[in-house]
């Protein structure tokens, strides 16, 4: 039996509510059951909890405890901020419109095999699904050279993606805190703050602050550029006696 790993986020069907909490499926995971205690619900106090939650109605929670022995797990409401919310909602609907582009693309490759063996390929070369459509949509059949699927199929993939996928931008970034204290300290500002990447923008927002934005194909690609330019920053900020600080923005 699969379960789900702490702090992950997941789907939750609400299926039965009670005066202490609710019972939930969680329905990427065969529809284990999962608890939502009353006080994980809402940050503030709750009188009525049918106020926040509704039989039937799917939300977004975050795997608080596993009792794998018990079979036992709970999840949390209140500890899911609104931009994990939004990026979980995003993978759970870009990962159903990639299964049904690959199905076609199975279909019309006529290559046959097993499709979760083609999945299985798929994701250990790509992440997911999804990303291997985005691949094939940037790079081709090249980004296939090293994946064990049929080439008839790889052709189709191509073929879907370019048809189907518009190339999807995302925005990622947050705030600068930025103050050199040596002779020439406006000088070594701009040095570290040029050393962001060509496409990042930066807005001053007033000393010592400097807002950054950065756009990326996908959030994980976004933030792990993002935290690759923040880091040089940062080590260049230090080399030339200046406090650097950064503050992710948060929706």
């Amino acid at each position: 039996m699969e379960f789900p790993d702490r702090d992950e986020l997941v789907i939750v069907v609400i299926r039965k509510i009670v005066p202490y909490g609710a019972f939930c499926t969680l329905p990427e995971y065969n529809n284990l059951e999962s608890f939502l205690h009353v006080s994980e619900v809402a940050p503030r106090w709750i009188k009525n909890i049918h106020e926040f939650i509704s039989e039937g109605q799917q939300h977004v929670a975050k795997v608080s405890r596993i009792d794998r022995e018990k079979n036992q797990i709970d999840v949390s409401l209140k500890r899911v901020s609104e931009e994990e919310k939004k990026r979980k909602l995003e993978t759970v609907r870009t990962g159903k419109r990639a299964e049904k582009l690959l199905n076609l693309a199975l279909k019309n490759s006529g290559a046959g095999g097993d499709a979760a063996k083609v999945i299985a390929a798929l994701e250990l070369a790509f992440g997911d699904v999804w990303s291997a459509f985005l691949e094939a949509f940037e790079r081709g059949e090249g980004a296939f050279a090293d994946v064990d699927i049929p080439k008839a199929l790889k052709a189709q993939i191509v073929e879907i993606a370019h048809k189907n996928i518009k190339k999807p931008t995302v925005e990622v970034g947050g705030t600068i805190s930025l103050t050199c204290w040596g002779d020439d300290g406006i000088s070594e500002i701009k040095k570290v703050l040029q050393n962001a990447d060509k496409d990042a923008q930066l807005h001053y927002m007033g000393a010592p602050k400097y807002k950054l934005t950065l756009s990326a194909p996908n959030y994980k690609e976004g933030e792990k550029k993002l935290n690759d330019m923040i880091k040089r920053m940062e080590t260049l900020a230090h080399e030339n006696s200046c406090d650097f600080s950064f503050q992710m923005e948060r929706a």
